[in-house]
């Protein structure tokens, strides 16, 4: 893992914050206090593009439905082949969860 690199007093202090979150409204306060409306799209975004990487969508599939450049789309793909798995963690929770 290279979480090295970004761990760090702040960092922790934030995952807490979010860990903390009770309710999807909670989230939504929490995070429209938290981030510009483009930065929160840009997360969702690319939890989105995972999906449907994972589910075998093509890059002009994913370009066309979520509006993610090819940049992105690659950048994504490489955390889904060789990143710390957290995309499949949480797509394989969001599941249960929808079920």
């Amino acid at each position: 893992m290279q979480l090295d690199k970004i761990k760090g007093k702040e960092l922790e202090q934030l995952f807490k914050a979010i860990l903390s979150l009770k309710s999807m409204d909670e989230c939504y306060v929490f995070f429209d206090d938290l981030c510009t409306v483009n930065e929160i799209k840009s997360m969702a975004q690319r939890l989105e593009v995972a999906r449907m990487l994972r589910e075998g969508f093509t890059y002009n599939q994913i370009e066309e439905e979520t509006g993610a450049s090819t940049a992105t789309i690659s950048r994504v793909k490489r955390c889904l082949n060789y990143g710390n798995e957290g995309y499949q963690l949480t797509l394989d929770r969001v599941a249960e969860l929808d079920k």
